[in-house]
Formats: structure tokens, C-alpha cells, sequence
């Protein structure tokens, strides 16, 4: 450790005593499922992504959720430790982190009504918004049998090696529906009152500490925010915490909102350490150390978090996700190299959303690293990159990395391609992070860095062993008769060359760039997602914490502009957007104002505006601008030009595939290719 980076970091990089162990740092790796802890055959790919991050030189680590039963499976067949003969697999996971001197507890997660699946269980008969399956109440019996599977789990914990355990009591999950009244409506001794609501609680964490003894953590995720109507209240969730810590708890994790909330806990919009607030006005409730979460994802801000007094330890998933050596790299002071988390959700959640393994947009290794290996090139060769996009950059560095002579052309003066585009979109700043991940990654890495050339069929014909095109995109037309009209803008003009937008406008396309561009023209500057209290005052979250939930009326700040934001398509606009975040985009613009109508069709566009015929109907939009945001087409004119002179060309990113804007797919496909040239 670099004295530097104590003097930076003292409160991070500092020692936490749990009693019968010390943690060496305040980095807690927070549960994230990865889709990898659903099958044995995957438990050696979970291993080597554990110990990866073991050694990038976590504290503690948690893994994904594991369910203590069958009835509190996420989904039919996915991670149970409820049976002896399920210990074998997990043992792979501890011993690949003690080999590396880690430690690690396994998280026990009861879906509860949240399963999908028909065999879901909860206190009350009650659906959940977010599954189809109604679940069936557990009866008395049925109740103490799944506090003792929670024990059962723990102690099965204990025997696969793992060195304790988190009971998950948060977003909205099992336990977290027997503490609200918004879904335990039970009137035996399992409901009613809060003292016989937050019983299951407390007694699956005596079971836990009873079966699994002393010298073992037990952490508690306890809901501190539940945002959602007949929530929990703030005196409540204080005498669960006092009653855990009773029962045995060895440290208290904050959970942040169910995941049927109307408000965003964890997408890039959400400012870092939004939460914080709230961990600090637990501090000396309990005497047991507070772990605070959601958006700390640089050093700076964890130890600011810390500094000031709001937790005792940071809990972080998708930043090791994007850099497996994190704290490594803040602890050798160079924090500058951080592959930092953008919280753009594209891969890691959405694909466990979608039923897919988990990775990064920003780092295609997570939760491949037995398959995508950046070994040492065996042979040395020079490559040309053209354009330095994201897939551009991946493919360049890595390139780097692996020992060859690369050489990337850039006819812009600064490196980022769209990307320089999606930072400043209002809640999208964090991509400004990833371009100076790359800037240093190319100076690390010895990348010849050639700005504001473009790059000729003559120059790129000689010299080097193949040629790989990240040429990008260009916008692609609408296609609407007058759409060379003064009122036409392309999105370019608007993102990137800083053209005067009126207080009117129509968007044609509602894809990801017409949301954007949405975003963009209806937020002030800077926007909210830049400061705590005007973002929680958006979006309604009572800080004071007087009401149930924490929530409130929401009250968002007024429109710069009347913006329409139309597409061809019939349907709801944006219904293709991330599972994930795109319903956030959507309440985000309709708070905003902006109408959002599909089964447009485009007449044409003229002084007056923008004509359309929409269900059979003239309408007009009289409008000062039309925004076309109509999708784009891969720029390949350089790599037809290369191939037709016989010289050995790639295409990756958008030059390869233009269908909307896919930088995971782009960076993805770059350092593959990178990896196996």
C-alpha cells in the first residue's frame, strides 16, 4: 500500500475488527446473481470469478442469492443450498477465495411472492406486480418450517466453508413482505402489530446464530428504505435493527427500495451515494457496524461516504464487476485506472433479467474469465485501428496488452465517439468515466495515438498485418418529405455541434437516441441526477423520513421545453428500451411532460411544422424544431475500399452492425476479437 493512497484513503483502506476476525479493508463485494450459481457445471466459473476479485483485494465478499428451499427459488432450478449434497459445489467458491486469502459469505435469499414460479409462498395471498404467479400463504406450520430452512442453510454454509453468511431482509423480498402491511395482512402472531410482523425476522436471525455458532458473520440486509406505499416507518426499522443486533447479527447491510417501487435505486440517473443519508441516521441506533450501498463507485466517494461518518463500511457489486481490481488499484494509488461502473444495467442485470449469464458492458470478462482469456500474443503483429470509439478502444488495448504493435486513427481531436454523445445526456455522465479509463489504458498499454487524422485506404494498404474498422455510424434518414427544411435537425447537430434547439420540438424516432435526445431537451442543466436533494424532491423520497415507505408526492422540477416524442411503430414508445432502466426513462419524460405517441405517419415538414396523419386524423405539430432520430448506418466505405486492395479488414461496433447504439455489444465483440488475434 502506497503511503499515497493511505493519505487518500485512510478511512477506506482501514482495518474493520469483527471480533473473531479482522476484514482488512471496508470493501464489502455486495450479492449480485450472476446466473452462474443455477447449475453445478458453472460452480469452477464462479470460483475463478470470486478469486479474480479476491485478488484485486476485496475485504468481503457476499455471493448471490441462494435459496434456502425450493419454495424460495428465484426461478425454477437456480441456487440452493438446502440439501448436503449441494455443499461439494460451494466448496469450490470458498476454497478459490482462501487460496487467495479471502473471505466470503453466501447470501440466503427467500424469493418469497417475488419466485417465479408457481410454488412461490408469502404471508399473504397476494401477487406481487412484477411476476404472474400468485403466491400461497404460508400457514403457521409452514412459517417455522422455512425459519428453520434459513437456519439449515446457514449451518450448510458453515460445512462448504464459507465464513458466514447474509440473511436477505430487503427489496421486497420474503422477509421484507412479512415486515410491511402493504403485504402481510396476516392476524395470527406472524402479523398485525410490528412486534409480531418483524418476529420471522428476528427469529431466522436467532436460528441462524444458534445452528451456525459464534465465530461466524451473520449479516442482516434490512430494508431502510422500502419506497413503497404501507412501507415500514423509520421508528419500525429502527426496532428491527435493535432486534437483530439482539438476535446476533455481526453487521447490518442497507437495502434500498422493492424492486416494484416507483423509484430508481440503481440506474446511472440516480446520483452517487444517494442513499447514504439514510445509513448515517441509523448510526448509534446499534452498536454493530452499518454497511451503506447503491452508487459508490470510485474511491473518492467511498471514502468521502465514510469520512463523514455515514456507514462504517461500503458495500459495491457492479463497480467489481467493471474492475475486478478496484481496491487493489486505489490502494497502489492509481485510481485512475479504474474501469469505473457506469450503472447502465445492460449486462450484468438485464441478462439476469433475460435468463442470461451476467458480465459488463465495460468489462466483457466479468463472469467469463475461464473463456475470454487476454493471454500474451505468441506472435507479435501490427494492427491498424480506424476510429476510437469504445469498440475501437477495447480493441486497441487489449490489443496492446497482449504485446502487438497497434496503431489507432481518430479523425476527431479527442477519443470516445458516440460516447462523447451519450455523457452529455442528463443522468448518463458516468460515460464520461470510461473515456478516461481508455485515455489512461492507452498510455498504460504503449497505443500509438494519432488525433485528428483520418486514416487513407494508401496509408492503411502497407505496413501493417490486418486493419480492424471501428469507423462507427452515421445518422441514418428519416425519409419525410421537407426534411431538409431549416426546421430539421439530426440528432448530431443537437448532441454534438451544440445547435440552437427552440421551445418546441418534435422528435421523430423513439428508440434509445430519441429518448436521450428527449432527456437531453427537457432537463435542466445541470440536471438533478447530479445532486441528492433536487433528484430525491423528483422523484418523491422523504428524506425526513415522517411517512411510511419514505415516500411523498413527487415533485419534478418544471421542463426547459414542450417536446412530442413520436415514433412510426404502433405500440408504447420505448417498450424495447432495458428491462432494467427503461421504465425509469419513461416515468422520467413523463414527469417532464413530454407526450409520447406511436403509429405516427410522417406527411412532411415545413414552415408550419411537422405534419402527420396519426389513427386516420391530420395533425399537426407547429413546432420550431424537428429532431430525426431515425437510427443510423454503419460507416464502411474504408473497409470496402480495404478489402477490394486485399488487405486483411475487421469490422466491429457500429461499423459492423448499426441497429441502434449497442456499446455492450461493441466492446464485447472488440475484445473478443482482440483476445483471439
Amino acid at each position: 500500500m502506497t503511503s499515497a493512497a493511505m493519505s487518500a484513503y485512510p478511512h477506506l483502506l482501514a482495518p474493520l475488527d469483527l471480533g473473531h476476525l479482522t476484514l482488512p479493508n471496508r470493501v464489502l463485494m455486495g450479492s449480485m446473481h450472476t446466473g452462474l450459481e443455477d447449475h453445478a457445471r458453472d460452480y469452477d466459473k464462479l470460483a475463478a470469478y470470486f478469486a479474480e476479485r479476491t485478488r484485486g483485494g476485496v475485504g468481503l465478499m457476499v455471493t448471490g442469492g441462494i435459496a434456502p428451499s425450493i419454495a424460495g427459488w428465484l426461478k425454477p432450478f437456480s441456487g440452493r443450498l438446502s440439501l448436503p449434497w449441494h455443499v461439494a459445489r460451494h466448496r469450490k467458491l470458498t476454497r478459490a477465495v482462501h487460496a487467495e486469502g479471502g473471505r466470503i459469505c453466501m447470501q440466503i435469499l427467500h424469493a418469497g411472492r417475488y419466485g417465479y414460479h408457481p410454488l412461490s409462498v408469502a404471508p399473504s395471498r397476494i401477487q406481487s406486480p412484477i411476476t404472474p404467479f400468485k403466491p400461497r400463504a404460508l400457514s403457521d406450520w409452514g412459517v417455522r418450517r422455512t425459519i428453520e430452512s434459513f437456519a439449515r442453510s446457514a449451518a450448510l454454509a458453515r460445512e462448504a466453508g464459507y465464513d458466514g453468511v447474509e440473511i436477505m431482509g430487503s427489496e421486497g423480498y420474503l422477509i421484507n413482505q412479512f415486515l410491511a402491511a402493504h403485504s402481510n395482512q396476516r392476524s395470527d402472531h406472524w402479523g398485525g402489530s410490528y412486534t409480531n410482523r418483524m418476529r420471522f425476522a428476528v427469529e431466522i436471525v436467532r436460528r441462524t446464530r444458534e445452528r451456525a455458532g459464534p465465530d461466524f458473520i451473520i449479516i442482516y440486509r434490512l430494508s431502510l428504505l422500502d419506497l413503497v406505499e404501507d412501507g415500514q416507518s423509520w421508528d419500525e426499522i429502527v426496532r428491527l435493527a435493535k432486534a437483530v443486533e439482539g438476535a446476533g447479527a455481526s453487521l447490518i447491510n442497507t437495502g434500498i427500495g422493492w424492486h416494484e417501487a416507483r423509484v430508481p435505486t440503481i440506474v446511472s440517473s440516480v446520483p452517487r451515494a444517494a442513499f447514504t443519508w439514510v445509513t448515517q441516521r441509523l448510526k448509534g441506533e446499534v452498536s454493530i457496524p452499518l454497511i451503506t450501498t447503491n452508487r459508490i463507485n470510485m474511491p473518492d466517494v467511498a471514502e468521502a461516504v465514510l469520512a463523514r461518518g455515514d456507514a462504517d463500511m461500503v458495500s459495491m457489486a457492479r463497480p467489481l464487476l467493471a474492475d475486478p481490481r478496484w481496491l487493489a488499484k486505489a490502494r497502489d494509488g492509481h485510481a485512475s485506472r479504474i474501469n469505473t461502473c457506469i450503472a447502465c444495467n445492460q449486462a450484468c442485470l438485464d441478462h439476469v433479467f433475460e435468463n442470461r449469464r451476467a458480465s459488463c458492458l465495460v468489462n466483457p470478462r466479468a463472469c467469463h474469465e475461464t473463456e475470454l482469456l487476454i493471454a500474451p500474443a505468441t506472435l507479435r503483429r501490427r494492427y491498424a485501428v480506424v476510429g476510437a470509439g469504445p469498440a475501437g478502444l477495447a480493441c486497441a488495448t487489449t490489443l496492446a496488452e497482449r504485446g502487438h504493435s497497434v496503431v489507432l486513427f481518430e479523425r476527431d481531436a479527442q477519443i470516445g465517439g458516440q460516447f462523447n454523445l451519450a455523457k452529455r445526456i442528463p443522468g448518463k455522465e458516468e460515460f464520461a468515466e470510461t473515456l478516461r479509463y481508455f485515455a489512461s489504458r492507452l498510455e498504460q498499454t504503449g497505443v500509438k495515438l494519432q488525433l485528428g487524422e483520418a486514416a487513407t485506404v494508401d496509408a492503411l494498404a502497407r505496413g501493417y498485418d490486418a486493419v480492424i474498422i471501428a469507423t462507427g455510424v452515421s445518422p441514418r434518414r428519416a425519409g419525410i418529405p421537407g426534411e431538409d427544411h431549416r426546421k430539421t435537425l439530426s440528432y448530431l447537430d443537437v448532441l454534438a455541434r451544440n445547435a440552437t434547439v427552440g421551445p418546441h420540438v418534435a422528435i421523430v424516432g423513439a428508440g434509445g437516441i430519441g429518448f436521450d435526445v428527449a432527456e437531453f431537451l427537457v432537463q435542466s442543466a445541470p440536471s438533478p441526477t447530479t445532486d441528492v436533494a433536487r433528484w430525491t424532491n423528483e422523484w418523491g423520497v422523504d428524506m425526513t423520513l415522517s411517512t411510511r415507505g419514505a415516500l411523498r408526492k413527487p415533485a419534478p422540477e418544471p421542463p426547459t421545453r414542450k417536446v412530442w416524442l413520436l415514433q412510426r411503430s404502433t405500440g408504447r414508445p420505448g417498450a424495447r428500451l432495458n428491462k432494467t432502466s427503461g421504465w425509469v426513462h419513461r416515468a422520467a419524460l413523463k414527469a417532464k411532460g413530454v407526450q409520447m405517441l406511436g403509429g405516427v405517419q410522417y406527411q412532411r415538414i415545413d414552415d408550419a411544422g411537422l405534419h402527420t396523419m396519426i389513427d386516420g386524423v391530420p395533425r399537426l405539430f407547429e413546432v420550431d424544431h424537428v429532431v430525426v432520430c431515425a437510427g443510423q448506418e454503419p460507416q464502411r466505405a474504408l473497409a470496402d475500399a480495404l478489402a477490394a486492395r486485399g488487405v486483411a479488414v475487421h469490422r466491429i461496433g457500429g461499423a459492423d452492425v448499426a441497429t441502434e447504439l449497442d456499446a455492450k455489444r461493441a466492446i464485447a465483440q472488440a475484445t473478443t476479437l482482440a483476445a483471439a488475434l
